[in-house]
């Protein structure tokens, strides 16, 4: 099969989202309308792929930035998107295409976002094979922890007793209609724990909120109707990822969050397969946020890998 590679233009947006959505690993993080909603601060280079009968057998969200292609750095994961047609051999030849792709247009490195498994919808890690095979260096890997909904894992005393007295205290858990409320309580814990604000400003949210109604909810635990605990869910086919999770003093002292998780876990998302929690570490992986994670764990979340690598382009 004769395949060609050309850089994605707005003329292919609707060719690119009907590609999305039928893929095997796909996310709606993929969809042109959440790529561009930060264009301003990423140069696009996405790739599309297509055999020589014009139809796209994969694309890849990337960007440019000092020279280097990278799967867009604007998303937490990336790779080669694809359906269920292609297959082993396929993937390899697509690696090879894009390879001299790049190459053509003076690019020597790829920094490449594998997609993880608990968002595969059928078996997707062909890219992780011609990764092998073009000796690929791993360079990071983070460590999520996920719950798998199927055959739980117990939760430990603490959390327990956490969610008890929550209910004692009677803890409201809601959806949420007001991105305000909760991205003020959001961003007064991430100013005065660690000196940041949220990776989304309340514009930004809001806007993609809209966009993508269904798989973008807030949920919040109230206590005499004031939001004490927070969480914003990024909702796919087979996860639902907890974005961010915050609570005030007041909801730390009654459990509140506790409260919410395990609403999210037993009753609103029972029916998915997994529930994340995300990343625990920081320098690239070397780091582990051992509290962090262990405040998962204590939930049942089990171990989920984000893998990075570098590809030399030659």
């Amino acid at each position: 099969m004769i395949l060609s590679v050309t850089r994605y233009d707005s003329e292919q947006k609707s060719e690119w989202d009907s590609f999305v959505a039928d893929c095997k690993n796909t996310h709606f993080m993929f969809y042109r309308d959440y790529i561009e909603y930060h264009a301003d601060r990423f140069f696009d280079y996405s790739l599309v792929i297509r055999d020589d009968r014009g139809t796209i057998v994969s694309v890849l969200p990337a960007n440019v930035s000092e020279g280097i292609i990278y799967s867009h750095q604007g998303l937490t994961f990336g790779g080669y998107l694809t359906n269920n047609k292609i297959g082993t051999e396929l993937m390899l030849a697509v690696f090879d295409e894009v390879n001299l792709f790049l190459n053509n247009k003076g690019f020597s490195k790829l920094i490449y976002k594998c997609l993880p498994h608990i968002y595969h919808e059928l078996p997707a890690e062909e890219d992780r094979y011609a990764l092998f095979v073009n000796d690929a260096t791993l360079i990071r890997r983070d460590v999520s922890a996920s719950i798998f909904l199927e055959n739980k894992v117990s939760y430990s005393k603490l959390r327990k007793r956490c969610i008890n007295k929550a209910i004692k205290e009677n803890v409201i858990i809601e959806l949420s209609t007001c991105n305000e409320e909760f991205w003020a309580l959001l961003g007064n814990v991430l100013l005065k724990k660690h000196g940041v604000k949220p990776v989304h400003d309340l514009k930004e949210i809001t806007r993609l909120r809209d966009r993508f109604p269904e798989n973008i909810k807030i949920f919040v635990a109230r206590h005499h109707g004031v939001v004490v605990s927070g969480a914003v869910i990024f909702e796919t086919k087979t996860v639902a990822h907890a974005q961010y999770l915050a609570s005030d003093e007041l909801g730390r002292s009654l459990g509140a969050l506790d409260l919410l998780i395990d609403n999210l876990i037993n009753e609103r998302y029972r029916d998915k397969r997994f529930f994340d929690f995300g990343i625990s570490n920081e320098n690239c992986g070397r780091f582990l946020n051992k509290g962090l994670i262990a405040q998962k764990e204590g939930f049942g979340a089990r171990a989920i890998v984000h893998d990075f690598y570098e590809i030399e382009i030659k």
